[in-house]
């Protein structure tokens, strides 16, 4: 009689789940293909991880608040332990919210974790997209990334708005008072689109449960799936990354994603979410309980939007109270203006890339990310918005100016009018002059080196400072960038002597470009040869 011994040793547990899942989904093919990801290892790109981990900080607070909210405004009689308010009526949304901030172990902290997350969230949002904007990094192949990242912002903005309003109170009440105002100046359609919203005369009986459909599942749900698709983006694209020695439009240099990307990641998603939650436990934000239940008759002092909501804010509140009647019309100029204003602001820096794109004619694929010196017109035209966007931040909050600085509540409003047309004006100018001077600064830089405060005297007398030559990874630095034709209408007549026809958008096109690539736009790189006579000494030290 014989035995045979099977000497094949069985495989791990966790080995033998991987083999069988691979088997059905190809688990080890991706993993080899996309786990040694490069990822470029520069600070700026943590904005965007900031980003993204707030939004899942949201959702996972924003899950375990759900559980305690009620989502109605039928009338209750406060019973709860919070002593100035018992007795008085309030609708279940308050009750519910005034319960999960005084009862339930942890919720006013997760309360306060949720809306300092979402500020947060939106906030890292604007950084991350200034910092894609002054870098060049919305050029092609990235256009719909922008919009993506740019939907995201927009859909953020409304969820707060209707986060913000679902607890009821007196303050939130304000604002979607202040709301149904701007929706009623709508000529014709304005009555019938607030009843449809409200449910009938505001506040109505049906808002908060609308908008707590709208906040927990619609806008989430589709923001969730633009996170995603961005993500899937970024993964195709890759990330852009600075010049550098090594670095081109057809490589990327950095980082693997495992272990040291996620690694990091993971790190950094903790370090976030600890921050957060320190902001929070330290610094109160929308005490419900000091503000009261929301009364129709009632209107809350000192009443603020969140900061990204300062802008819409701003502009009716500076915009005079003009009104004209046409066909039986009242057509309310003083909220309809503002109300045009803001959302054609919000297009043209959606369509932004490919209004550049258009204008300087490059349909290139662009993969290094531009230093803002190098392109001070679009540079100039950031921070001309920025000063727009803050110097309306000011008019929205003009109370709050007037009283903790004693001024006059007029004065702040004239002052917001007029250089919310002035200010951005100088920003331009000053901005566009700081670049053109940093252009200098680094083409004198490669040219006679870095300063370094050493001084010597010369045989005959003079005393002149030694400078350090760059390295030649600092000198690409600051050579690599591209130095742009100004575009040009084409001759009057072609080769045969038959006139040419250029249309008003190709003169208007070429005229942008030169705005963009002319002169006094940009400062003309060092030469090699220019670079080689200073060195010899021949030229000024």
């Amino acid at each position: 009689m014989s035995t045979v011994t099977n000497t094949q040793k069985k495989a791990p547990a966790g080995e033998r789940v991987a083999d069988w899942a691979d088997g059905r989904l190809g688990i080890y093919t991706l993993a080899k293909a996309n786990m040694r990801k490069i990822f470029p290892d520069h600070w700026s790109f943590m904005l965007g991880e900031i980003c993204l981990y707030s939004f899942l900080i949201i959702i996972l607070t924003g899950v375990y608040l759900t559980m305690f909210f009620h989502p109605s405004m039928n009338e209750v009689e406060y019973a709860g332990p919070y002593v100035p308010l018992q007795g008085q009526l309030m609708s279940e949304a308050f009750n519910s919210t005034m319960h999960i901030s005084f009862e339930v172990r942890g919720g006013l902290l997760i309360r306060q974790i949720h809306h300092w997350a979402a500020l947060i969230f939106l906030a890292g949002m604007f950084v991350h997209m200034m910092r894609v904007f002054f870098t060049g990094a919305f050029r092609k192949p990235r256009e719909i990334n922008w919009l993506f990242g740019f939907l995201l912002f927009f859909l953020g903005m409304f969820t707060g708005f209707t986060g913000y309003s679902l607890p009821d109170d007196l303050l939130s009440g304000t604002g979607v008072r202040f709301m149904q105002g701007a929706i009623l100046s709508v000529p014709i359609v304005g009555t019938y689109l607030s009843m449809f919203l409200f449910g009938g005369e505001f506040p109505g009986g049906d808002f908060v449960a609308r908008f707590y459909s709208a906040h927990v599942l619609l806008l989430p749900g589709i923001m969730l799936g633009l996170v995603v698709a961005h993500l899937i983006l970024v993964f195709v694209h890759k990330h852009t990354h600075f010049a550098g020695p090594g670095r081109t439009n057809d490589n990327v240099v950095g980082m693997p994603l495992l272990p040291v990307y996620m690694a990091k990641a993971g790190g950094f998603f903790f370090l976030v979410f600890g921050v957060i939650a320190v902001i929070a436990a330290i610094a109160s934000i929308n005490p419900i309980w000091a503000i009261g239940p929301y009364r129709p008759d009632q209107v809350s002092t000192g009443a603020q939007p969140d900061w990204y909501m300062g802008f819409a804010e701003g502009l009716i509140r500076v915009m005079p109270g003009w009104e004209i009647n046409l066909w039986g019309h009242t057509l309310v100029l003083g909220v309809m203006i503002p109300l045009a204003i803001f959302p054609a602001v919000l297009a043209v820096i959606a369509v932004y890339p490919f209004i550049e794109s258009w204008i300087t004619g490059d349909k290139r694929e662009h993969h290094i990310a531009q230093r803002p010196r190098n392109a001070p017109t679009r540079t100039a035209f950031g921070v001309a918005w920025i000063t727009a966007y803050m110097v309306m931040l000011v008019g929205g909050g003009n109370d709050l100016w007037a009283t903790h600085f004693h001024l006059s509540i007029n004065s702040i409003t004239w002052f917001v009018r007029i250089f919310f047309f002035v200010g951005p004006v100088i920003a331009f100018i000053v901005t566009k002059r700081i670049c053109l001077g940093l252009q200098r600064r680094d083409k004198d830089k490669v040219l006679h080196g870095r300063e370094s405060g050493i001084i010597k005297r010369l045989p005959h007398g003079e005393f002149v400072e030694v400078h350090e030559p760059l390295s030649q990874g600092e000198l690409y630095k600051l050579t690599a960038h591209e130095q742009y034709e100004p575009a040009a209408l084409p001759p009057a007549v072609d080769e045969n002597g038959v006139e040419r026809k250029i249309g008003a958008m190709e003169k208007l096109r070429v005229k942008l470009n030169k705005g963009y690539y002319g002169d006094d736009n940009q400062v003309a790189k060092p030469t090699l040869e220019e670079y080689k006579e200073i060195q010899s000494g021949h030229g000024h030290h």
